[in-house]
């Protein structure tokens, strides 16, 4: 409190190139950024997600809640679910035999 107190005191004794913020203004302004960056980037993850779950239902008998588990069982993309093994895709809930017969006869 004192300190703001000189450091208006000065700026107007003197009229110097006496900063009118003061370093609690910085840091208020500097931690505002960073949240703004990381509010970004977690957007952007989100709809990243999204996209790729959207692009997963696009496979014959996946729909949202099997391309949902597939997409967080770790297939990300249609490439990486046809690819798959058969094992994996049935340790993936939600996914049942007959899905995985559909998506072996694209392969």
């Amino acid at each position: 409190m004192i300190s703001k107190f000189l450091i208006k005191l000065k700026s107007i004794l003197f009229k110097s190139a006496v900063s009118p913020e003061t370093p609690l203004k910085k840091e208020k302004k500097a931690a505002k950024s960073a949240k703004t960056k990381t509010k970004t980037k977690t957007k952007t993850k989100a709809v990243n997600s999204k996209k790729n779950i959207e692009t997963l239902t696009t496979l014959p008998g996946v729909g949202a809640k099997s391309a949902k588990a597939l997409y967080e069982a770790g297939f990300k993309t249609t490439k990486a679910v046809i690819a798959a093994d058969e094992k994996d895709l049935l340790a993936v809930s939600g996914v049942g035999i007959n899905l995985v017969k559909k998506l072996k006869k694209l392969k």
